[in-house]
């Protein structure tokens, strides 16, 4: 199917707002309605050392207007000390915003979804590096001591893992968890993308029908592979049963128009630079004519002072994308600050309309001929 330009111009518009929030937090797709909670399912085995678990989630396919379920597997990490921070969808204006995944040496945020197997919703209990070997918590994580001896058994409760299945952030009936000083930390750290097994993984498994949510209604027959893209191994592993049942759109493709933002448009504005111009004010037609030359000059002083704060922001937005190239930020960071440039923005354009208002309010009505 091809993309429409509209559509089009929003992914664009969004991996700007994003700057690759973790492949680095970036913000890939906008959606309408939410995706199928997690299904339940069983891990595979453990194949070797040295690879960490990278839970299942759903995914967005844009030609087909459908989530699809993208098989948790076990990954090698691509360094020494690194961990797998998962994606997740998040509720935001009206739309649900998808975070992607990301390799560093901490678990970052990941919208306080519980994925389960030492994914609970806050960091990460399934494993630890200890030098240059990465040990296995066997309580949670499907291990053989006969192929991997690096192993130790922690208990982890939590009760959560059998009752909330809910798979995005935010909004009605998401899970309301924010970051934590520790995971806004992690945010800061240098970061790598998904690998390119991770990508192919879920390239494989957007190609396939069954793994779509319209079709197997939350619960995906192949909810888990031993190594990414291995959909035909005999240890691959379907779900037990959905984790909610889930019924989609009749119409996915009008569904997944994003929500129009108050003032129109396909996204609220980032910066200063992305408001519609402001409008010079029309002649005040009192009739009384040393008023109007009165209202007409604070209309021109409000216009000039708002102009004026527009171009002061967006050069204060300006110096800080500079200095975060000269800083070499990485892709969380960027994305945080560009969540912040769009609250400034929003926060200035409804100041300026509350001034404009408070102006014409002070107008008295014309005079009768």
């Amino acid at each position: 199917m091809r993309m429409s330009p509209c559509r089009r111009t929003l992914l664009f518009v969004l991996a700007l707002l994003a700057m690759a929030i973790p492949s680095f937090a970036q913000v890939r797709i906008s959606v309408a309605f939410g995706p199928p909670a997690i299904p339940i399912y069983d891990q595979p085995l453990c194949p070797g050392e040295g690879y960490i678990w990278t839970p299942g989630f759903w995914a967005w396919d844009d030609d087909g207007d459908d989530y699809y379920w993208v098989p948790g597997t076990w990954v090698l990490a691509p360094e020494v000390g690194f961990l797998w921070t998962p994606p997740y969808w998040a509720w935001d204006n009206g739309a649900f915003l998808f975070y992607d995944g990301y390799w560093g040496p901490q678990v970052g945020f990941y919208g306080g979804i519980v994925y389960g197997f030492g994914y609970f919703g806050e960091g990460y209990v399934g494993g630890r590096w200890e030098g240059d070997r990465f040990f296995y918590n066997r309580s949670v994580n499907n291990v053989n001591v006969v192929n991997v001896r690096n192993v130790y058994n922690e208990t982890v409760i939590n009760n959560n893992v059998t009752v909330n299945r809910v798979s995005y952030n935010g909004g009605p009936g998401g899970v309301q968890a924010r970051p934590r000083p520790q995971d806004e930390a992690a945010a800061r750290q240098r970061h790598l993308p998904p690998v390119g097994p991770q990508m192919q993984h879920r390239q494989t498994a957007r190609s396939n029908p069954e793994l779509h949510a319209s079709t197997n209604r939350g619960r995906p027959p192949i909810a888990a592979t031993p190594k990414p893209a291995d959909f035909h191994d005999r240890a691959v592993v379907p779900a037990r049963q959905a984790g909610a049942p889930y019924n989609p759109p009749a119409n996915r493709r009008a569904a997944a128009q994003p929500a129009q933002p108050r003032g129109g448009g396909n996204m609220p504005p980032v910066h200063p630079r992305d408001l519609p111009p402001l409008q010079r004010p029309a002649p005040s037609q009192n009739g009384n004519g040393n008023y109007d030359r009165k209202y007409q000059q604070q209309q021109e002083k409000l216009y000039a002072n708002q102009e004026k704060e527009r171009q002061k922001l967006q050069q204060k937005q300006d110096q800080e994308h500079q200095r975060m190239e000269r800083q070499q930020a990485d892709q969380s960071r960027k994305q945080q600050v560009e969540q912040r440039h769009q609250q400034q923005t929003q926060q200035l354009q409804q100041r300026h309309e509350q001034q404009q208002q408070r102006v014409q309010e002070r107008q008295p009505p014309p005079k009768k001929q």
